[in-house]
């Protein structure tokens, strides 16, 4: 017994050797290097808590090094960096930037970020309500614009066209009759002065009247229209020049892959579609599996009848 027992030993100790040469890479940066522009205590903040995986230069613990948890480190940061990337989002404008950090923050404080099974492993990774405070109070959010705009109606030629520039690149349907959908619920973005109205069609109004939302039923589309904030300079706020629209659509089999719902995004008075191939909605999972509880749809429908609250 003791031989055998020796003997798995000896071999359990090989096959661990022989793991740690399986080396999965951590890829290389795939764009130019430009960091975040933000102010140096946020920047300190970001570094401490968010290059470890969201960075080109990832930071491993001596126990990440390890194979087999290694390969799953690896895989990890791979994904993360394909999310967000702090060392190259500071190419884009800088509404972009601040876009982007928005949500980041949105998703910590969601408990989504860090991931839950990375803060069971690294417990003093995650970010400590002093620095949530300094990130939300760069971000400012709902404080005037810079430069108000007279509340004056927009142009006709702030609004969308009726068909879209082309299909969008994973093949989700573009709703031609979205307009007509009713209004379930509004959001807003402070941090980049736009406002959202969320409108569903015929199936999601019927089953928020019904509270059959968890789950949204199949054939159940929700759109998200996003307008300027217009502002005065004296705190009327109103609906200005259209930026985009954004769909899902419910289908449990079809959209298996991305959780259920089929994403699509057209940008522009013209409906551009959004992405650089098919795999853009991955953004869109990713940015939704915090509501993972909630069929993955964040704003919640407004009460109607004696439904959904």
């Amino acid at each position: 017994m003791k031989r055998s027992l020796l003997t798995l030993a000896l071999a359990g100790v090989v096959a661990l050797l022989a793991a740690q040469a399986i080396r999965p890479s951590l890829g290389t940066p795939a764009g130019p290097q430009a960091e975040i522009a933000a102010p140096p205590e946020v920047r300190a903040i970001l570094e401490r808590r968010c290059y470890a995986c969201h960075s080109d230069t990832p930071k491993l613990e001596w126990y990440d090094q390890i194979a087999p948890p290694y390969w799953i480190v690896a895989k990890d940061v791979r994904n993360a960096r394909a999310h967000l990337n702090f060392s190259e989002i500071g190419a884009r404008p800088a509404g972009a930037q601040r876009a982007t950090l928005f949500e980041a923050v949105n998703m910590i404080q969601l408990g989504a970020m860090p991931l839950p099974s990375y803060l069971a492993v690294h417990r003093d990774a995650g970010v400590t309500p002093a620095e949530l405070a300094t990130l939300k109070a760069y971000l400012a959010p709902f404080t005037p614009s810079t430069s108000p705009t007279p509340a004056t109606p927009p142009p006709a030629s702030s609004t969308a066209t009726e068909r879209p520039a082309g299909p969008s690149l994973n093949g989700v349907p573009f709703p031609a009759d979205y307009k007509s959908w009713k209004i379930v619920s509004t959001t807003d973005r402070g941090d980049n002065h736009t406002l959202r109205l969320i409108t569903g069609n015929d199936i999601a109004v019927k089953a928020i009247e019904a509270g059959n939302i968890s789950p949204w039923p199949n054939g159940a589309a929700i759109a998200k229209i996003a307008v300027q904030a217009v502002d005065d300079g004296k705190g009327h706020i109103t609906a200005g020049n259209f930026i985009q629209v954004e769909f899902m659509e419910k289908d449990a089999e079809k959209y298996k892959s991305t959780q259920g719902w089929g994403y699509a995004r057209f940008r522009g008075n013209d409906l551009k579609p959004y992405g650089a191939d098919a795999h853009f909605d991955q953004e869109c999972t990713g940015c939704h599996a915090p509501m993972h509880d909630h069929d993955y749809v964040y704003s919640m429908p407004l009460p109607r009848g004696g439904g959904a609250q």
